[in-house]
């Protein structure tokens, strides 16, 4: 129902929706408030990790975390991750109750399961480790 909603507000949730990052990007990054929520929607029916990085452009220590969150990405195959310009989607951020950046937001099945607020690395690869996961009956 999801892509059905999508393809009527101009494309699906997995475009980068004109995003600056390279086309070979595992992180899709939504520059829309709708689209976003379609994939949120989505993603509340699977028990695949979503990790969200909300940011913004003039942050450093959210620049520091750009290749790490890139590297993460082509590790962790089975996780998706998520990019959010807090200025851009704000109302999103306030969803969150995203208060400092960067923060990131580790989700299943619609809920939030962890947090790592600041750019910790090891942290956040330790808690990606962690949720990834699959219950052994899911497909």
């Amino acid at each position: 129902m999801g892509a059905i909603l999508s393809s009527f507000l101009g494309g699906g949730a997995s475009t980068t929706d004109g995003s600056s990052s390279s086309s070979d990007s595992r992180v899709i990054a939504f520059h829309s408030s709708n689209r976003w929520q379609l994939h949120f929607n989505d993603s509340k029916e699977s028990p695949k990790l979503i990790v969200v990085d909300f940011a913004a452009s003039w942050c450093g220590p959210c620049k520091f975390m750009e290749p790490a969150i890139q590297a993460m990405a082509a590790k962790f195959t089975e996780v998706d991750f998520v990019k959010i310009d807090v200025d851009e989607l704000s109302d999103v951020a306030q969803e969150f109750g995203v208060q400092a950046m960067p923060t990131f937001v580790l989700i299943k099945r619609g809920k939030e399961i962890d947090r790592v607020v600041g750019a910790k690395k090891d942290e956040l690869e330790k808690k990606i480790e962690k949720h990834r996961e699959l219950p052994k009956f899911a497909a």
